[in-house]
């Protein structure tokens, strides 16, 4: 196995950025047998949080999974409206495709996924379904889904989270944001439109987390549509207690080998 830390400009951020890394084994040492190739996970990490690696090393050996674990700071995994900004197309377009050049991983949409918690479980729904053709499947735990009440902001009033000013910054105006490209239910809507294959979709939430009626509103839309989808709940609260409890049956789901 290997961790590395790498540090590459990016266009979208008008800066360098750093992003961690962890290999099961080494690709340039022959070991990974063609017909079996690596799949590459993004692993979004949450609100005032940063790149970590929390997915047991067996479990990423067992699953052949390379975890890119980049920096979103406090994004929303979102293309702000400032310049420097634009972390939706960090983790859509500009890292898959130096990962493809640089390291031969995600070369496929099939081996390339997405896993995040709070502010990354919602990155990772959003990016895969503004993505589709870059990501096959996205595991969201405890996602953040307040594209509504970011909706209903005015000014001067945010929450006890963050202020108008930040959530406008991520979003755009909140008047438009639930017919924008920042909306998971509006992604998911056009692509049903226009007949493209949706990416496969995993969430979880504990019983005890403040973010399980988003989450349960979305699995009702998700149902609603007929877009076929794992949603999981158990008892836990919004912590690492309760992610890394479903951790196994999510990367069993990304394997195919769980139940949606």
């Amino acid at each position: 196995m290997a961790m590395l830390t790498v540090r590459m400009n990016a266009e979208s951020l008008k800066r360098q950025t750093v992003f961690e890394m962890f290999l099961p084994n080494d690709p340039v040492s022959g070991k990974m047998p063609p017909e079996s190739p690596m799949n590459t996970l993004f692993l979004l990490h949450g609100y005032r949080s940063g790149p970590e690696f929390w997915i047991p090393e067996e479990l990423a050996r067992k699953y052949r999974l390379a975890v890119v674990m980049p920096n979103g700071e406090n994004s929303f995994w979102l293309d702000g409206i400032s310049t420097g900004h634009d972390f939706g197309r960090l983790i859509g377009e500009e890292l898959p495709a130096y990962l493809q050049k640089t390291f031969g991983l995600a070369q496929s949409r099939e081996h390339t996924y997405l896993m995040g918690v709070s502010m990354g479980g919602f990155g990772a729904l959003r990016t895969a379904l503004a993505y589709p053709e870059v990501f096959s499947k996205a595991a969201a735990f405890s996602a953040a889904l307040i594209q509504h009440e970011v909706a209903e902001m005015q000014p001067g009033k945010g929450n006890f989270v963050a202020n108008f000013e930040y959530y406008r910054e991520c979003f755009g105006e909140p008047a438009a944001v639930l017919q924008s490209d920042k909306n998971p239910e509006y992604l998911a809507e056009r692509l049903l439109n226009t007949g493209k294959p949706l990416p496969k979709l995993y969430l979880c939430c504990g019983t005890e987390d403040f973010l399980l009626e988003p989450n349960r509103a979305f699995h009702r839309f998700l149902t609603a549509h007929g877009i076929a989808h794992a949603y999981r709940e158990d008892r836990g609260a919004h912590d690492m207690e309760f992610w890394r409890r479903m951790l196994p049956d999510a990367l069993a789901w990304f394997a195919g080998a769980a139940n949606p």
